[in-house]
């Protein structure tokens, strides 16, 4: 018979996967980051808070974390993916495409701000090793969460997100040496000078990459090409976290740092053709793992710490991200970043980040800081990284706010003629709306093509091209384009909510206009229709007719019946995609069996 089951053994995991599967969803549905739900869930059930009041009570207790030790394991394992992931991200390649923003902001950013803060902790009493750990712990900004909010609001490819993410590369770099100073000035004792503390890290640092890289670079292609062979998921995951985790235990007993030999796995895997596929695998258990790390970042919040000091952890709070925000707006400056883009990469950089508290904990442990110090620090780093969603929504309102005005070439001041003569409008001059014109004019047909972007405007005015500057989403600028004489609206651009606004304009304007528009995908054809399209047009399954065509007719099949079977196929998935009570006019069949 199987022995009585401890469930005190269990707990902990419970409480992460509680965290990770309900709170966290239901923190998000009010739009809570879930690197602040993770640190508020830690605060809550760790011992600071509900963990030591309810500590002697049995069922209460199981709903509580006892101590941060007892999830340091699976902690250390979240930042040993955390690294794993950033060394999948920096390909040599990419690394060479943003080497200006990386070394010249990223580089300047560290230096800079490490100088500034070590500085002030240095004057205010510290010694001078604690004084460069923290200088350079609270230089380094949230990876996880600057991230997670550029790319919730589709920010990661404007000039400040590229901005931001080449100073979190820098800074995601520096930790890995970072990491050897503390271990070696740990060993030291206090003996030797720090400048020798720091020669010898980076000697042993280069000689432990050198040593993974040459055996790894022999090895992870030939063990993954072997493992993708056998077209087993299960294999091909427990590869990759055989790779991510045995090589940061490899660092581990050589006396190095877990992460450290993630990192270089990650950077190494990064140059080969199973980068995308191992991204995916790990994905899950990274989120997880680094959800746990944020949970006991969350634990090592003392309330009490709090009211006793709240006027210094403020103080310290300001101070950090004043200082970080001001030197990282004057080197974009300096590097010639827009005023906009300077603005909103020094306040999604001002906040520390979660390498602080690896750093300083760190730091404790090699005995080079004192704990009630180091507390007073991350308390304010917390308080920085909570503030942070705020801060984000502030950075974009001033960014807007700051952002130049749009210069318009002489081609896209041409105003959109007057004679209300009946002819088709074409939004978006990019190559499926050029392609659309083209059509249009081998068949004499009069259209006139409208876009918001005024370099394709300008270009398409050069070409001769009946084509105008303007937001097709706003009603007064489609009935300045004549929408109530138009006999066709054609949307050929792919930003799905403009799409959406554009249809919907324009059914609003006029009832009977026939809509042909272009769908990303099928889910998004069905909304097209419900809102009022004649047709859409979904990428994906044109693209697969399209490729269908072409294989059938290099396999010998008479073009004859290769057309009409697509043809049938493409009324059967509009016949599928497209409600039976849609209200939009039906097109003429001839027209329906046209591509765009």
């Amino acid at each position: 018979m199987a022995g009585t089951v401890d469930p005190s053994v269990y707990k902990d995991a419970v409480v992460v996967l509680a965290t990770a599967g309900v709170i966290v969803p239901f923190a998000k549905s009010f739009k809570i980051n879930s690197v602040v739900a993770f640190m508020a869930c830690g605060a809550l059930l760790g011992p600071f808070g509900l963990g030591g009041l309810v500590s002697s009570v049995p069922l209460l207790s199981t709903i509580t974390v006892s101590s941060a030790e007892a999830l340091a394991g699976p902690a250390e394992l979240g930042v040993a993916f955390l690294l794993f992931v950033i060394g999948l991200e920096l390909s040599f390649e990419r690394l060479k495409t943003m080497r200006r923003l990386v070394f010249g902001l990223g580089l300047g950013q560290v230096v800079l701000s490490a100088a500034a803060i070590g500085g002030v902790a240095f004057a205010l009493g510290q010694p001078a090793t604690a004084a460069l750990i923290i200088g350079f712990g609270l230089a380094l900004s949230s990876t996880a969460m600057v991230v997670e909010l550029l790319s919730a609001k589709k920010r990661m490819t404007s000039s400040a997100g590229r901005a931001s993410f080449a100073v979190l590369i820098c800074q995601d770099i520096a930790v890995i040496p970072l990491l050897f100073l503390v271990s070696v000035l740990g060993a030291q004792d206090g003996s030797g000078s720090l400048l020798a503390g720091l020669v010898q890290a980076l000697f042993q640092a280069f000689a432990a990459i050198a040593a993974i890289v040459l055996v790894g670079g022999r090895a992870l292609r030939p063990l993954f090409r072997l493992v993708a062979s056998t077209d087993s998921s299960e294999s091909f995951m427990a590869a990759t976290l055989l790779i991510a985790l045995g090589t940061g235990m490899i660092a581990a007993a050589a006396g190095l740092s877990m992460g450290l030999g993630a990192f270089i796995a990650g950077l190494l895997l990064a140059e080969t053709e199973y980068r995308r596929a191992i991204e995916v695998t790990i994905e899950p258990f990274k989120s997880l793992l680094i959800g746990v790390f944020f949970l006991t970042v969350g634990m090592g919040v003392d309330p009490a710490q709090l009211a006793a000091q709240p006027l210094a952890i403020l103080g310290i709070a300001v101070g950090l991200f004043a200082a970080k925000s001001l030197l990282v707006f004057g080197l974009a400056r300096f590097l010639r970043l827009s005023k906009a883009t300077a603005v909103e990469t020094a306040i999604m950089l001002g906040p520390g980040g979660e390498f602080a508290f690896v750093l300083l904990n760190g730091a404790v442990a090699a005995k080079l800081l004192d704990q009630p110090a180091a507390s007073l620090v991350l308390a304010g780093v917390s308080l920085t990284m909570v503030a942070l969603p705020l801060l984000a929504r502030l950075a974009r309102s001033l960014t807007l706010k700051l952002a130049v005005p749009v210069i318009l070439p002489d081609e896209a001041k041409v105003l959109p003629p007057l004679d209300h003569s009946a002819r088709a409008i074409v939004v978006g001059g990019g190559r499926v709306g050029q392609l659309v014109g083209s059509m249009l004019e081998e068949h004499g047909k009069p259209y006139i093509v409208i876009d918001s972007d005024a370099s394709l405007i300008a270009a398409q005015r050069r070409a001769g091209r009946p084509a105008f500057y303007g937001d097709a989403t706003r009603p007064d600028f489609l009935r300045l384009c004549g929408i109530e004489e138009a006999t066709a609206l054609i949307v050929t651009i792919d930003n799905q909510r403009a799409v959406d606004a554009t249809v919907l304009a324009a059914r609003e304007l006029k009832p009977d206009l026939v809509i042909v528009a272009r769908a990303r995908d099928a889910d998004h054809a069905r909304h097209l229709y419900r809102i009022g399209v004649n047709d859409a047009v979904p990428e994906t399954i044109e693209a697969s007719l399209q490729l269908s065509e072409a294989a059938l007719v290099g396999l010998g099949v008479p073009m004859g019946f290769v057309i009409a079977s697509v043809h049938e196929r493409r009324d059967a998935f509009r016949a599928l995609l497209k409600p039976a009570d849609a209200a939009a006019p039906a097109l003429p069949r001839d027209a329906r069996s046209r591509r765009l």
